[in-house]
């Protein structure tokens, strides 16, 4: 099996690559302008043969970044970017598009079978105000031949001095569309793709339901390769089995949503851990149910579950 190799460009972000691959990059400092909510993302995004499976800053949406950790209801303020959503307003911009801020790094590690990455930041309002601290790990393994694995284990403790509720547009009132969370915006080609579950195979209709993992199988413009890229829902996540913001129409997107009707309220001082197992693969459909497999058992790895809090 090839080495993970992690490539640090000190300040700004980490590229982790196996062999002439660099399968992500995730940049923790980025220069994103306040309205899109300032927050570290990983992209571009790369199967191991190559193939490019995410998109930033498409002009229908300049907030989605790749893969981002992104809440556009925290209380009353947005983490997400752009408009906040107003019942009976629909979206209004607001003076609320808070920043994700890298603090400091924790850790920085590569032993040949896993690459890591672990750094603290500080959530702060757009008038200036404290919401939270995190610790955030990042984990890349290969999977077999043609796969890998990425697991985001995030620590956040409420430091604003009050609770705050974590929601959706869906609690705020608008149908079906409970986003938030960890979020995967697909290339424009995997537009009309399929959804897979442990059920099957499927489309639209996926969204809102709950279910554990959920895959996209996606085609490639040029190559007409496929490639699936999957989402796994740490058991022990608050709201497990999470419903599901996803979309093949219009664009592609994955989304396990735990506030996707149900908001979380985090205490004064209390601290909430979410875990996400993320499958790439050069592979099909038919690859799915073995990938979430391989998935869930890192996840269960001693080593995967020891992450320091915030």
């Amino acid at each position: 099996m090839n080495a993970l190799e992690i490539r640090h460009d000190l300040g700004t972000s980490i590229g982790v690559r196996d062999g002439d691959t660099e399968l992500f990059r995730y940049v923790y400092r980025p220069d994103t302008v306040q309205l899109e909510s300032p927050k570290p993302y990983i992209s571009p995004l790369r199967t191991r043969a190559g193939h490019v499976v995410s998109l930033f800053r498409p002009h229908d949406h300049v907030w989605h970044k790749g893969i981002a950790w992104s809440l556009p209801h925290v209380g009353e303020e947005n983490f997400w970017g752009g408009p906040t959503y107003i019942h009976g307003r629909f979206y209004v911009q607001l003076e609320n598009n808070g920043t994700q801020a890298h603090r400091g790094v924790v850790a920085l590690d590569g032993d040949g079978g896993a690459a890591t990455f672990s750094h603290d930041l500080d959530w702060i309002t757009q008038s200036g105000a404290s919401f939270f601290t995190e610790r955030r790990t990042l984990t890349a393994r290969l999977i077999g031949a043609c796969a890998w694995a990425l697991t985001f284990d995030t620590c956040m403790t409420n430091v604003s001095g009050t609770a705050v509720s974590i929601g959706s547009p869906t609690t705020k009132g608008r149908e079906n569309a409970g986003y938030g969370g960890l979020f995967w915006r697909g290339p424009r080609s995997f537009t009309g793709g399929r959804f897979v579950t442990g059920e099957g195979v499927g489309g639209e209709e996926i969204r809102g339901r709950r279910t554990e993992w959920m895959a996209f199988e996606g085609r490639h413009d040029v190559t007409d390769a496929q490639s699936l890229v999957l989402m796994v829902d740490d058991a022990a996540n608050p709201n497990h089995p999470p419903q599901w913001f996803a979309r093949t129409e219009e664009f592609a997107c994955l989304n396990p949503a735990p506030f996707f009707s149900e908001e979380l309220t985090v205490a004064d001082g209390a601290t909430v851990r979410f875990r996400y197992g993320v499958g790439i693969a050069d592979a099909d459909a038919s690859a799915a149910p073995a990938l979430a497999d391989a998935v869930r058992e890192l996840l269960a790895r001693p080593d995967a579950t020891a992450a320091a809090s915030a």
